[in-house]
């Protein structure tokens, strides 16, 4: 039986990819700080939890043992992560390390956490420039997280061995913090009866399913080699179309209001807002074999329940600070009204 070790296994990404790999056979360990945050299907499904910090040597090394077919890396953010990766992924048939978007940048050199929003002209291929790798500046920060990114991957790619850097999008699924679709699913539970979209809900933000960023780490378990991989759904809806699956799956109906631009600012924000497409081009995925789990519309609806449900028992793990700006009521209202 083959062996894979996650790190960060019971997160969002480590979760997804722990169920699919034991669903098909795999001995799978995941590490973390807190026993208690292991989820109880991992568990349910024969995963096993090991203590272990991240930036603890001696404790991942400890984890891996004498190897593993997998290594997973979910919580690599700088250089030094990177480096701390490299003998780990030496007694590793295969690893993957999770990187994100935010490393690439446009042709005026903007990226996705830019005072000013870029702007690609088409789908981003893994060929796109990045930002300049730095680690001078906080990985936590706006303009730090992408290019720590950057100098991570180098460290891994440079080394030679067979470590695939996976590069996803706005990843949602059960366990997302944020879980954007709360934008859209609070206004179902709230009973609201409009609908207001800015840009007439045509902002395109390609996401990634964790479902589906689980299905590429199979694959690239099976494929080992030194590269870089886009990962993102097989579509990308607009925001209108987003928000009318979350609709629909919740059975709800409401009026939509089409903004323009002369509505006044603010109203009709989503997670999703974007002048322009930002697509992830993830044919490189499919050359290698990878075939995803499902669209957004059928990734998401795991999700959806789970965020109803957790609503409902009064344990919902959202960050209300981050949504506060999408439930101003009574400005809808008074538009509406006018």
């Amino acid at each position: 039986m083959p062996r894979a070790l996650i790190l960060g296994g019971t997160g969002l990404v480590g979760r997804a990819a722990a169920l699919r790999l034991l669903e098909a056979g795999w001995q799978v360990d995941v590490t973390g700080r807190d026993p208690a945050r292991m989820p109880a299907e991992l568990s349910a499904a024969g995963g096993k939890f090991i203590a272990a910090e991240r930036t603890d040597g001696g404790q991942v090394r400890a984890a891996l043992g004498p190897g593993a077919e997998l290594l997973v890396d979910c919580l690599c953010y700088t250089a030094a992560d990177a480096r701390s990766l490299l003998p780990l992924a030496a007694d590793s048939a295969s690893t993957v390390l999770i990187s994100s978007r935010a490393v690439y940048v446009d042709a005026a050199g903007h990226h996705v956490n830019s005072d000013t929003p870029p702007r690609f002209e088409a789908p981003i291929p893994e060929t796109q420039p990045t930002l300049a790798p730095t680690t001078d500046i906080d990985y936590r920060s706006r303009e730090g997280y992408g290019a720590n990114k950057v100098a991570a991957e180098q460290v891994a790619l440079e080394s030679g061995l067979p470590i695939s850097v996976v590069r996803p999008s706005q990843i949602h699924g059960v366990g997302a913090s944020p879980a954007r679709e709360w934008a859209v699913v609070k206004r179902v539970l709230d009973g609201r009866t409009a609908l207001l979209l800015a840009r007439r809900g045509a902002g395109v933000v390609h996401g990634t399913a964790a479902a589906n960023l689980a299905a590429l780490v199979e694959t690239v378990a099976g494929r080992p080699g030194a590269r870089v991989l886009n990962c993102a759904d097989p579509d990308a809806p607009s925001v209108l179309e987003i928000c009318r699956t979350i609709a629909g799956h919740l059975g709800h109906a409401w009026e939509e209001v089409l903004l323009d631009d002369t509505a006044p600012a603010g109203l009709g924000r989503t997670p999703w807002d974007s002048a322009h497409p930002i697509v992830l081009d993830t044919a490189a995925a499919t050359a290698l074999g990878h075939r995803p789990a499902g669209s957004y519309a059928t990734t998401i609806a795991p999700a959806l329940d789970w965020l109803v449900e957790a609503a409902g028992n009064g344990q919902l793990p959202v960050d209300d600070g981050y949504f506060a700006e999408y439930f101003d009521y009574a400005a809808e209202d008074t538009f509406l009204a006018g």
